[in-house]
């Protein structure tokens, strides 16, 4: 199988030059040449130098609908490269990303505008778009963040991080990175017992627990939720909330296992007042069911597992659905 890299983003956002700086790093070097597609003609392109230097030949689709498997692997047969680089065009449907057999998805990487991105998260239909090209990226790189203050960069962290909570999430100024993971600008008290997650707190947590286990590791916490068993392995169920990160069309459940050691009186879909022990790195006896689109995420094997003290049957909250696109 041959790797396939693949960055996506809209124009002007940075692709092209992460790819040509990747390229030219020594790391990245290989023996054997290296397909570049790109699907868009970006501000900044790829030299004869750069190209000549690293064994890549440049190829480019500049239709959607040219970008199909079988095109791919005609260009297979052309070149018979050990890897590909794919520049993706922000404005296709990611969801109409198809590679040959042969090929398969080695990483995906997407690259957003600082200055540009109020602009995608105000708009239903640019929403929609960035919202397929980072639902299963690995890396989210913000750059071009110069004059934009902390708190507004934590804001969109919860956003983006509200579609994508496992992908990787740099802010970048002309300064290199900037660091905006401060307990400080959490909206609970993390020194409290146990830390008490009202509404929108709850899908906070969920992304800053992800992001710094450490931070939580044996902490007590209160939060509502709905209790799922269905695909959870025995002892265990899941406690979840329904999230919206950008639109009516992107609501999922995200929670994290909870172990208990007798069955409670809970039934499928009830709500719950859990109070619970953080513990990072707990261990399912075996991985649970996580659909990564469909009806719940839960983060299968090691990972965070929430040790179950108290839990109480409790009415529906007015607002089930914690919303990330309201104003906060």
């Amino acid at each position: 199988m041959k790797p396939v890299y693949v960055i996506n983003g809209f124009l002007e956002s940075g692709k092209s030059s992460f790819f040509a700086y990747t390229l030219g790093q020594p790391y990245f070097r290989t023996r054997g040449t290296t397909l570049l597609i790109t699907c868009e003609e970006g501000t900044v392109g790829y030299g004869p130098k750069l190209l000549a230097a690293t064994d890549t030949v440049h190829e480019e689709i500049r239709n959607e609908e040219d970008f199909t498997p079988a095109v791919l692997m005609a260009l297979d047969a052309k070149y018979d490269p050990v890897r590909i680089l794919i520049e993706w065009n922000g404005m296709w449907n990611f969801r109409n990303f198809r590679l040959p057999k042969k090929w398969t998805l080695e990483q995906q990487m997407t690259t957003i505008d600082a200055q540009t991105l109020p602009m995608y998260l105000s708009n239903g239909d640019l929403m929609s778009f960035l919202t397929e090209e980072i639902r299963a990226t690995e890396l989210i790189m913000v750059n071009r963040c110069d004059g934009i203050d902390k708190k507004t960069l934590i804001g969109y962290k919860r956003k983006l991080k509200a579609v994508n909570p496992e992908a990787s999430l740099i802010f970048e100024d002309k300064d290199g990175e900037v660091d905006t993971a401060e307990a400080e600008d959490l909206p609970y008290d993390v020194h409290s017992d146990p830390i008490r997650l009202e509404g929108l707190d709850y899908a906070i947590w969920f992304q800053d627990v992800m992001e710094h286990p450490d931070w939580y590791e044996g902490k007590r916490v209160s939060f509502l939720a709905q209790a799922i068993f269905g695909g959870m392995p025995d002892g265990f169920f899941l406690a979840g909330r329904p999230i919206m990160g950008c639109c009516i069309n992107d609501i999922r459940i995200f929670g994290y296992p909870c172990r208990y050691s007798r069955k409670p009186a809970v039934k499928e879909g009830d709500w719950v007042r859990v109070i619970a022990v953080v513990r990072a790195g707990g261990l399912c006896d075996r991985k649970p069911r996580s659909l990564r689109f469909g009806y719940y995420d839960a983060v299968p094997g090691e990972g965070i597992v929430l040790e179950t003290e108290e839990l109480a049957v409790v009415p529906a909250p007015a607002d089930p659905v914690l919303d990330f696109t309201a104003p906060q």
